[in-house]
């Protein structure tokens, strides 16, 4: 047995090899490879008539509604440029409310009469899907008898090339919605929200003198961290297998604390996995520009430039998907939970978001001149008026099982949600809030060329890892999303809110200028209300301390340190009416979203408690009953025993009790189901079934530290943080 165990760890770190089907990277530049399996607007151009495709680019960039009579020939050239780039199925790909993607492949052949076959591919089936809705997550949406839904074409997505080892397939993406058109998905949302942004936006910048500005839409850019372990470690544990964490777990003598990881040199087999999986994302279009180590051992980070919120959450389920396929090429895992080992860093997913015009514009960029910084002012404003009014919808916007793990701890924001400016732009709206306007002292520092307005930080100050909503010099990071969930749900919920917001400002200047107030005077007028009411928002100290946690409360801001806690907040009367009256979310949709997100929490710890029940049963327990055996024997063979074995004995023999008790009690506890709702049972996993599994793991993981290493059925954190 010990020969095998000890095979688990040097195969690992030394018999790896890539796959044999994987063909080398091309030695082709960059610029060659960029976007080459994308069908980009002027590749689509090329390939159309010039009134097929300006009908058609008026939808993509305008949204106005797409020509049927057009559909055909769109088809026939997206079918062309498939065939040409090796695919035979295509696919309209959505986005359901399980949080990751789905695709149904159908074939481009078609048999004629005379035996043979050609490629079709029409304009109605480019526009129109029929996907099965009843076995999707709809919340109620949709009963298992009303199966009917439909995947309609994104226009603004590009289609893309998925390949396998055998060959292609094209990938149409498409929003889904039932057959009474209710969203069943996440993008559809998410578009949704795009366009209200772009409307209060729109007047908001009037009143500034863009009248240039056709369109405004928020940007992102995404932070993806994530795990890697070797395939024979990740295989050899059920819990990992099943409910994507460690659910037992000794900690080793070495974790993240001599900080040597984070920034290190990469690994040669890790490096040449990102390589590999950058160069698939280069071909889908995707701008990876950051590869580095992150905090803890064997975790790791990517990052895209910023791109438009839609083609970004796309882009980001494209990243999740390579990412874990690639992994295999190279004898690993990539694991996306936000809490795969306990006690060392969680990974999130930090979502970097900003609002641009069509004119080149970042809104939250101070920019150089007093027009700039005055744009700039307002809309950092409605940005910290939105986040202080809807800090329940941010947070429930990252509720989940897995995050509830990740939330509070090893660099992982609060639960409670708050916003970092730093202190030069703190100073800057104290300076308003107090009517000093004016020049600071501090360098650096952009006059707005008006006395009654402050100036500007060119650089807004430091960074906060521990704030969940930090300004960093021309954005804003949202850090609290998980690493597993889609970024379109807190996407949505931001464009929301920040343009329910924006409109709150715009009103407010707009009646002071109806009262003859000079316009900087009710810029300033407004920034000093709003400042006033929301600055109990703002934090720029350390979200971890115990004081803070009082000092929250105090302010009156939310503590919501579970899913449970973060729900009940998304369907009151406040969420549900912003939605509906921006066109988001229906009153319906926002109660469906709720339901599946309850559901989803149930299941996910339902799975993690019968894991750990299975898990313990049949290979730890077994595991300790062989090893007294073993014990037994050698006491008998010494005639009696040793110092040595009587207390192993002893200690082996209580550690095993206890874990016998605290088993009984999880399959008791996993044998109930709470109660009939989703919200019975799901407040029954996180009081009962929780802290059951973790009473069982105590024990477990206390007899991992002292049991023979050959008689522990599973791989450890030594071996799975640190074999690469």
């Amino acid at each position: 047995m010990s020969s095998f165990h000890e095979f688990d760890v040097i195969s690992a770190a030394r018999t790896w090899r890539n796959d044999a089907t994987t063909a080398p990277l091309p030695t082709s530049t960059l610029k060659d490879v960029f976007a080459d399996d994308v069908l980009t607007s002027d590749q689509l151009r090329q390939r159309l008539s010039k009134p097929v495709w300006k009908s058609l680019q008026a939808t993509m960039e305008k949204g106005s509604t797409i020509d049927p009579a057009i559909a055909d020939t769109v088809a026939l050239a997206m079918m062309t440029w498939a065939l040409e780039k090796g695919a035979t199925h295509y696919t309209h790909w959505f986005q359901p409310l399980t949080g990751s993607t789905a695709e149904k492949h159908d074939s481009f052949v078609m048999p004629t009469s005379d035996g043979n076959a050609i490629a079709q591919f029409h304009g109605k089936e480019l526009i129109q899907g029929e996907p099965d809705a009843s076995s999707f997550p709809s919340g109620g949406l949709r009963a298992t008898f009303e199966a009917r839904g439909y995947t309609a074409w994104d226009p603004t997505s590009p289609a893309f090339i998925m390949r396998h080892t055998n060959g292609a397939t094209l990938c149409i993406p498409t929003a889904f919605a039932s057959w009474t058109g209710e969203a069943l998905d996440l993008k559809t949302p998410l578009l949704r929200s795009l366009e209200c942004l772009n409307t209060s936006a729109l007047r908001a910048m009037k009143l500034f003198g863009h009248d240039d500005v056709s369109k405004v839409s928020s940007t992102v850019g995404v932070e993806q961290e994530y795990f890697l372990i070797d395939e024979e470690f990740y295989f050899r544990r059920s819990d990992l297998v099943m409910s994507g964490r460690t659910l037992f777990g000794a900690k080793p003598p070495r974790g993240q604390e001599l900080e040597d990881h984070y920034f290190g040199s990469i690994p040669d087999r890790v490096l040449s996995f990102m390589a590999d999986a950058e160069h698939q994302l280069y071909k889908l279009g995707i701008p990876i520009r950051t590869r580095h180590n992150e905090v803890a051992p064997g975790q790791y980070e990517v990052a895209p430039l910023f791109e438009g919120s839609n083609i970004a959450a796309d882009h980001q389920q494209l990243i999740m998907q390579v990412l874990k396929n690639t992994a295999r090429k190279f004898g690993l895992v990539c694991l996306l939970h936000e809490k795969p080992f306990a006690g060392v860093n969680g990974s999130g997913k930090h979502v970097n978001w900003s609002m641009s015009t069509d004119t080149g514009l970042n809104l939250l960029e101070p920019g150089e001149t007093p027009h700039e910084n005055m744009i700039f002012l307002f809309f950092c404003a409605a940005v910290i008026r939105a986040v202080d009014t809807h800090q329940d919808l941010l947070r429930a916007s990252v509720a989940s099982a897995p995050n509830d793990h990740r939330l509070g701890a090893n660099e992982a924001p609060p639960a409670i949600i708050s916003m970092f400016l730093g202190d030069q732009l703190t100073e800057i709206y104290d300076r308003i809030e107090s009517g000093k306007g004016g020049s600071s002292k501090r360098a650096g520092l952009l006059g707005l060329g008006s006395p009654v307005l402050p100036t500007i930080p060119r650089h807004a100050g430091d960074r906060n890892r521990t704030s969940p909503f930090a300004f960093t010099g021309n954005k804003f990071e949202f850090r609290a999303p998980g690493s597993s969930q889609s970024v379109s749900f807190p996407i949505t919920v931001l464009n929301t809110i920040v343009a329910e917001s924006i409109d709150a400002l715009s009103r407010s200047i707009e009646a002071r200028l109806k009262k003859k107030q000079s316009f900087e005077v009710a810029l300033q007028e407004t920034l000093r209300e709003v400042y006033a009411s929301h600055k109990r928002i703002i934090f720029n100290g350390d979200g971890y301390a115990a004081k803070w946690h009082r000092e929250a409360e105090k302010r009156g801001l939310l503590n919501l340190p579970t899913t449970l806690s973060a729900l009940q907040h998304l369907t009151s009367t406040k969420n549900t009416k912003l939605f509906s009256d921006y066109g988001v979310l229906s009153h319906r949709e926002i109660e469906a979203r709720a339901e599946v997100m309850y559901d989803q929490y149930f299941k996910t710890v339902n799975i993690e408690g019968e894991t750990t029940e299975w898990v313990a049963q049949t290979q730890i327990l077994p595991g300790v009953l062989q090893y007294l055996q073993d014990l037994a024997q050698t006491s008998v063979a010494l005639h009696g025993g040793s110092l040595a074995t009587t207390r192993t004995i002893e200690q082996i023999s209580q550690g095993a009790d206890q874990l016998s008790h605290a088993l009984e009690h999880l399959r008791a506890m996993n044998l109930e189901l709470g109660g009939d709702t989703l919200l019975e049972k799901a407040e029954h996993m996180h009081e009962n079934v929780l802290p059951a599994m973790l009473a069982v793991r105590k024990a477990a993981d206390q007899l991992e530290r002292v049991m023979a290493y050959k008689h522990w059925p599973l791989p450890g954190y030594r071996e799975m943080l640190f074999v690469k």
